[in-house]
């Protein structure tokens, strides 16, 4: 059976969401990024660097939520993994993108203007975080003034690997972006995302 190390509030939450669009049935060790589970020697033997999510698919061990979903998607055949080699590619370049241009931006955003109590949170860092953040959406609207979905004609695994990394965006005011904001609701509006949102508690 799949196992999956790591929490809906974490990464893991884009996994929990690919596992429910394919149907699989799993185990959940529900662990926080950063958790005294995730120091242990037997969790270390898994992933060295002691982050999540890791999923073990019957003894083959993988980490890093983006290549876990490519891989899940393309073992059970999914129509989520692009048959097309030019959309599958660009399910993957996008899938990329996020991780350098979105991850780490809308999380220090989220943080330094809610997350954190209100004396920890740095308005600097904040407003630098939005503005890569702004730029980025910008980079998102040009390509959905062109097609509905980021890689090809149908909702596919770079659509999710993007769309549940910008789970914060939800809340926040993309009026500005109206074809991105149109795309994300289309997004979190599938089910299986809604099922892994609600795991968030």
């Amino acid at each position: 059976m799949l196992r999956i190390y790591g929490s809906a509030k974490s990464r893991t939450l884009r996994t929990l969401w690919m596992v429910g669009e394919l149907g699989l049935t799993y185990d959940q060790k529900d662990w926080l990024p950063r958790s005294p589970e995730t120091t242990t020697p037997q969790y270390r033997a898994l992933n060295p660097n002691g982050r999540v999510p890791t999923i073990d698919d019957d003894g083959f061990i993988l980490s890093e939520s983006m290549a876990i979903n490519f891989y899940l998607a393309k073992k059970h055949k999914s129509p989520l993994l692009p048959a097309d080699p030019k959309h599958e590619a660009l399910a993957l370049q996008w899938s990329l993108w996020e991780t350098d241009r979105l991850d780490r931006q809308i999380v220090n955003h989220a943080r330094h203007t809610k997350d954190l109590p209100e004396a920890e949170r740095k308005p600097d860092i904040a407003k630098a975080a939005w503005d890569e953040c702004a730029q980025s959406f910008d980079v998102l609207e040009t390509a959905l003034n062109k097609s509905e979905w980021l890689a090809g004609p149908s909702f596919s695994v770079g659509d999710l690997n993007v769309a549940a990394a910008l789970f914060r965006a939800l809340s926040l005011d993309l009026g500005k972006w109206p074809k991105t904001q149109a795309w994300l609701k289309r997004c979190w509006d599938r089910p299986a995302a809604q099922k892994a949102k609600a795991m968030r508690g």
